[in-house]
């Protein structure tokens, strides 16, 4: 089957601390090892928001860049969603 490569955009909460928030990055990190190639991981810290999500004005922002196969991004971004400490998250396929 055919594996295109992705990136993934994850928003986290800050209102866990440290320690979960490290918990979340380890999580996803590892979801996504399990199921594909992670090429890089690329943290870019804390940022304020445009707009507050569940009353929160700041968030951890994380760019996951990584091969999988065409099913995976699906359910990565179910799991994510429905995740405690995640804000927002967003899956795009990157040209070849």
């Amino acid at each position: 089957m055919a594996v295109n490569p992705y990136e993934a955009m994850v928003v986290y909460s800050l209102k866990g601390g440290e320690e979960a928030l490290a918990g979340l990055k380890e999580r996803f990190q590892t979801l996504i090892e399990q199921n594909g190639a992670l090429a890089e991981v690329k943290e870019w810290g804390k940022r304020f928001l445009k707009y507050p999500i569940n009353k929160e004005t700041e968030g951890y922002y994380v760019l996951y860049l990584f091969t999988a196969e065409p099913e995976f991004p699906e359910e990565f971004n179910r799991i994510a969603s429905i995740t405690d400490g995640v804000l927002r998250v967003l899956v795009t396929r990157q040209p070849e």
